[in-house]
């Protein structure tokens, strides 16, 4: 049976985020609430001293004229500062609207128009020239604060010019903070974040303040995560996956070292050491791809020891999962491979993870199990944006392979038409930003979201997703197939694959697009003797023939319909810059099959 927990936690939840925090400050004045990185060292900052400066802020702000539920934008990567400038605008009474920092400029000017935002934090001169770009189209931007970038004293000031309008604010209305605290009713507008979406222009998601406040706090009723535990942070801000990690460390009062340089998340483990970190499914396929394609170049003992400690890891799990007891000399093995091999796995994390929680897209339960013989955990969960991200999350006492886990306590749950993962607490969204159709057909009369996703639930209310609906497919023989699926266990089998793309609607079988990842192709090609770039390399006959070994592995694990028959490696990975995959790093099926057309009909030919 699943743990229960208390939903009494709803009856006493702060009124808002600016109480959730200021709440925080005064309970942990001394404790490490922030790290983050200076040149090759790292800076701390206590929870008193990230209050003072975030209320220096929010006056700032109040001092430009900032309104309840008026929009600020935020136009940058993960840093410490995104962070001040969100809890300033919330204490403010404002609405933070995220803006991812690849966004190009005429979506960045639509955000920021249908948002009608007053002003924006703009990371640095990157960013700042965007919204110079399309001046004209944002008539309500009054001013610019840039966290790097270059001021001009005027429309563009710098995060200590607003600091310093706020002291001088707060001079004259010593109260102001706490006296706008009290006046946030918890569904007021606290957030607007622009999905990305894989079609069309971007939808702004309308999150109140309760709904970050319940986020953190039924985490925090699960007993998951404590004072003494410590974050690493690197996921996008304008993603609500990064936005409620935020809320969590605000209810439970652990430190969070914050970077969001994707390039240096390993380096940083290795030096942060956190006890849990939370990621897309991506960053754990790359490790493991990265981990095997490692110890397969060294070779020889090293080889055989590495994939026999596997296969006793992954045994010796089964066995305690099904309530077994372990034969002796598979314990003393274990013991062994402890030391030599997973032990080491455990180190280029840091050596100190709790667990890890993954979300945004599914994981591969083989990856997830693979880690586990490890000796490292990965909690599944699920959300949308619209349910401010976490809906269900397995429980480090109680997890479930293959699973997203129990709703959140105070969730609801329940399956609709076709399969249909339907939604309802207080973590829905009010509602799509200036599209009422929209919101009438994602939102039922009595407050049910539509989450578009396929699903089972088994007898405790663990959740497994199955799909997403319009995403699923018929091929011409009448079978149903999910390419989701296929395409993760691909990723588990092939540590070469960056993207495994299935198409096959409405056509009598399955093909695939391929891409590699770029680092791990490069030392393939190294050690097996291919000259040239990216493109070259998957162009060889080698590279090839390997690939076509991996596709015939994933064959004999799936249904006969679901077989991939023809399948072709792209002359380039896929890229958020390119426009094929979302700033969440979630594939545009859309886009890529529009770009590859010609290529699939090929192979119908």
């Amino acid at each position: 049976m699943p743990l229960t927990h208390d939903t009494s936690f709803l009856e006493t939840m702060p009124a808002n985020v600016a109480i959730q925090f200021h709440d925080r400050v005064e309970q942990s004045a001394d404790l490490e609430a922030f790290r983050y990185p200076v040149g090759e060292s790292w800076e701390s900052v206590t929870w008193r001293q990230a209050g003072e400066k975030v209320s220096a802020l929010a006056a700032g702000l109040l001092s430009l004229g900032l309104e309840n539920e008026q929009r600020v934008g935020i136009a940058s990567g993960t840093r410490y500062e995104w962070i001040l400038a969100d809890l300033a605008i919330m204490c403010a009474g404002g609405a933070t609207t995220t803006v991812y920092p690849t966004t190009n400029s005429e979506d960045t000017s639509y955000i920021l128009g249908d948002a009608e935002c007053r002003v924006v934090f703009a990371e640095d001169d990157t960013q700042v020239a965007k919204i110079k770009e399309h001046r004209n189209e944002l008539p309500h931007v009054s001013k610019v604060v840039t966290f790097e970038g270059t001021t001009d004293g005027d429309w563009i000031i710098s995060m200590d010019d607003l600091a310093e309008l706020g002291s001088a604010y707060l001079a004259e209305h010593p109260d102001v903070i706490k006296e706008k605290a009290a006046s946030i009713a918890p569904d007021q507008l606290a957030t607007l974040i622009y999905t990305s979406g894989t079609t069309g222009r971007p939808k702004g998601v309308r999150l109140q303040h309760k709904s970050w406040v319940y986020e953190g706090e039924a985490i925090k009723a699960q007993n998951i995560l404590h004072e003494d535990d410590l974050q690493f942070l690197w996921l996008p801000m304008a993603h609500s996956f990064g936005k409620v990690l935020l809320s969590t460390q605000m209810a439970c009062g652990f430190a969070t070292a914050i970077d969001g340089r994707v390039e240096k998340i390993v380096d940083n483990l290795g030096v942060v050491k956190p006890t849990f970190m939370g990621a897309a499914p991506r960053i754990f396929e790359k490790a493991h791809g990265r981990i095997v394609t490692m110890t397969a170049a060294e070779g020889g003992a090293k080889e055989k020891i590495f994939k026999q400690a596997f296969k006793v890891g992954l045994e010796v799990d089964r066995l305690k999962r099904e309530g077994k007891s372990i034969p002796l000399p598979l314990k003393l093995q274990h013991g062994l491979f402890d030391k030599l091999v997973f032990s080491k796995v455990r180190d280029r994390f840091g050596g100190r993870v709790r667990f890890f929680i993954s979300g945004a897209a599914a994981l591969n339960r083989d990856i997830a199990e693979w880690f586990h013989a490890a000796g490292i955990l990965i909690l599944e969960g699920y959300g949308l944006t619209e349910t401010s991200a976490g809906s269900f999350v397995n429980h480090p006492e109680d997890y479930r392979f293959g699973t997203v886990g129990p709703a959140v306590p105070g969730t609801q749950v329940k399956l609709g038409d076709n399969d249909e993962i339907m939604v309802k607490g207080p973590g829905v969204m009010d509602g799509y930003h200036n599209r009422p159709e929209e919101t009438a057909a994602t939102l039922t009369d009595d407050g049910w979201l539509r989450t578009g996703d396929k699903g089972s639930l088994d007898s405790d209310g663990y959740l497994t997703i199955t799909g997403r609906i319009k995403e699923l497919f018929k091929t011409s023989g009448g079978k149903y197939v999910a390419p989701p699926a296929i395409e993760s266990k691909f990723k588990a089998i092939c540590p070469y694959a960056s993207q495994f793309m299935v198409f096959g609607d409405e056509r009598q079988f399955c093909v695939a697009l391929i891409t590699l990842d770029p680092d791990a192709i490069a030392g393939w090609a190294e050690e097996n003797g291919v000259s040239g770039d990216y493109a070259a390399i998957v162009k060889s006959d080698q590279c090839r023939e390997m690939v076509a070994g991996y596709v015939e592995e994933l064959n004999s694990r799936l249904n006969r319909w679901e077989t991939i028959k023809k399948w072709e490696l792209l002359d380039h990975d896929l890229t958020v810059e390119s426009g094929e995959l979302t700033p969440s790093m979630k594939v545009k099926r859309n886009v890529v099959q529009d770009n590859h057309k010609e290529l699939i009909d090929s192979f119908y030919a």
